[in-house]
């Protein structure tokens, strides 16, 4: 084996570090699931390896073949594997729950995915490629979408993965620990260099992070957002006057509200997307469809700040003048 070989083997991490507050709630619950896989095997093939030596049929010895009841015994590698199992279930089920919690005041940040990049917008507009910095002992809630087809955002070392579906947003969010840089990966095949799909997120201190942000561009998802708002011609119909053509939009962002077709439909990010790209779908009660679709007329980067600049005009899950989650009110 040459060197190189031996260099690249060194480098795997059979245990990856875990650097976020759900990587120390998950690995407990993978390592009793390896000890108890190791066990199980091992305890089975022993059993079996024994009552094939001890019971095995000799030649010249006669053996009478007989029933064998068991009940306590059967009872026992019944009840006892099932509670075990239940208790794995209500376990990682806990685990789930909790992680779908997003933490009140999480940085909000973008995230889309492109074959064969992931591309980064920060709240005050900041971008970057394939990398992505965060603060340390803070909750970052990432918005992921997908510009062609599906992948999976996955950061090994915060214990967290997410498909990224193209037309639809999806969540994740973490909260590291651990200053340092970790390895982002790609888990879902999208591609010839689907391999090659990878960056780093680098956990700064809050100054740090600060530090960081102030050298990108000032323009923010809302700013921007509104810009295109105006230039579109939305605030046309979407005035908020009463003899408007379109539906107020201040509040809109958490809200319910019913369509002409009498569907209760959550308002939504996938809610606003929709709206915008195919406006006659899904018809506000009240309302005619006369606003046009734009799809096809909108990059992914137009769309996601619109969707920050609708949600900054109020809602039960609005969004401050930079992008990250208001508090409620």
């Amino acid at each position: 084996m040459n060197l190189d070989k031996l260099n690249y083997l060194s480098n795997i991490e059979i245990f990856p570090i875990g650097a976020s507050t759900f990587a120390d709630k998950v690995d407990p619950m993978f390592y009793f699931l390896c000890v108890l896989s190791i066990v199980t095997t091992v305890g089975f093939f022993a059993a079996l390896g024994i009552l094939a030596v001890v019971y095995r049929r000799k030649e010249g010895e006669p053996r009478e073949s007989h029933q064998l009841h068991a009940p306590m015994l059967e009872i026992i590698w019944t009840v006892v594997p099932f509670f075990i199992f239940i208790g794995v279930f209500v376990w990682g089920a806990k685990l789930y729950a909790d992680y779908l919690k997003v933490p009140e005041g999480a940085l909000n940040i973008d995230v889309m995915g492109k074959q064969w990049m992931w591309k980064v917008q920060h709240p005050n507009g900041a971008r970057e490629v394939n990398d992505l910095h965060v603060p340390i002992n803070q909750p970052v809630r990432l918005s992921l979408s997908s510009q062609d087809v599906i992948h999976d955002y996955a950061i090994h070392a915060f214990r967290v993965k997410q498909d990224v579906i193209p037309g639809r947003f999806m969540y994740l969010w973490f909260e590291a620990t651990k200053l340092g840089t970790y390895t982002i990966f790609c888990q879902q095949y999208c591609g010839t260099e689907h391999a090659q799909m990878a960056g780093h997120v680098t956990v700064l201190t809050p100054e740090g992070y600060a530090e960081w942000l102030s050298g990108g561009p000032k323009k923010s998802p809302v700013e921007a957002g509104e810009f295109l708002f105006q230039q579109r011609g939305c605030i046309t119909c979407h005035s908020g006057l009463k003899d408007a053509r379109g539906p107020d939009l201040k509040g809109v962002f958490g809200s319910t509200g019913k369509m002409v077709d009498g569907e209760e439909v959550l308002k939504d990010e996938n809610y606003l997307q929709e709206s915008i790209l195919y406006s006659s779908k899904r018809v506000r009660e009240g309302f005619t469809p006369l606003m046009p679709a734009f799809a096809n007329q909108l990059t992914a980067d137009d769309l996601n700040n619109l969707i920050a600049y609708i949600k900054s005009l109020g809602g039960d899950a609005a969004v401050d003048a930079a992008g990250a989650p208001a508090a409620p009110k």
